[in-house]
């Protein structure tokens, strides 16, 4: 009779279902190709069985695996920290107020992805240029995230982007060229920013301030960045505090076009 009224769904039922499954959505895209992931799809299957042994009634397993779900949620808390952060900074993001951005965080119910608007080939071939002369630049794309907070520690702007505006910001005679650039939509809208530098001892020592700072801002933001070395002339791609690999610049260009649209 109880499995009788299991199956008697109820539409606030559907709807429970559907939101525990955009929410384990979003939590999938935040730990999405990290170390973390594993980590993640462990949880699902041990909540998943914890719930399974419930439903059939078999009190003793469910019982210790309930126990463990429960001691394991400090642990938890303390394993997806970064996460969580960019979990809560999604949530809470000031852009939520626009109906783009809006838009942009349910984009998942539409079967295509919003284009951007940025111009990604100005701000390759820019980096491609500065790489060739070994001029050092670090360029944070703004997603979801408001970056306000960052913005504020330079000089705000408004500037569409083109690849000449971009070389010549981060000329090295140039008053702007010290610090990072944030890009939102189409726009360049700060200069000389200064970045939270991160503090992950993983990163190889051949790695500057330049990339620490990159990698800090991703950590605990979605937004994207891309340096180039003043002492190699080497491109790097970093999104949610890693490196990301690319074989040529035509890639890199897809990259990120699909991580901002």
């Amino acid at each position: 009779m109880d499995f009788l009224n299991f199956l008697e769904f109820k539409i606030t039922d559907i709807i429970d279902i559907v939101l525990v499954a955009a929410l384990l959505y979003y939590v999938y895209k935040l730990v999405r190709g990290t170390v973390a992931i594993n980590i993640f799809i462990g949880i699902v299957i041990v909540w998943a069985l914890w719930k399974l042994t419930e439903l059939l009634q078999m009190k003793m397993i469910s019982s210790m695996v309930g126990g463990f779900m429960n001691i394991g949620l400090i642990a938890l808390i303390i394993v997806f920290q970064q996460e969580i952060r960019k979990f809560l900074l999604m949530v809470g993001s000031t852009n939520l107020a626009s109906k783009r951005n809006f838009i942009r965080h349910f984009k998942f119910l539409k079967q295509e992805a919003m284009p951007s608007d940025t111009d990604v080939d100005a701000i390759v071939g820019a980096c491609d240029r500065m790489a060739d002369t070994k001029t050092g630049a670090i360029i944070v794309i703004e997603r979801n995230n408001s970056l306000d907070i960052v913005k504020s520690t330079g000089d705000v702007m408004n500037i569409e982007i083109t690849q000449p505006i971009l070389e010549s910001i981060f000329f090295k005679n140039s008053p702007l060229h010290d610090g990072a650039i944030v890009i939102q939509d189409n726009f360049i809208t700060a200069t000389r920013v200064i970045l939270p530098v991160s503090n992950d001892r993983n990163i190889p020592l051949r790695f500057g301030l330049r990339h620490r700072a990159a990698v800090g801002i991703t950590e605990k933001t979605d937004a994207v960045c891309l340096v180039v070395s003043e002492e190699t002339g080497s491109i790097s791609y970093i999104k949610n505090g890693e490196f990301i690999p690319f074989k040529n610049l035509d890639e890199l260009t897809a990259l990120i076009k699909k991580d901002l649209g």
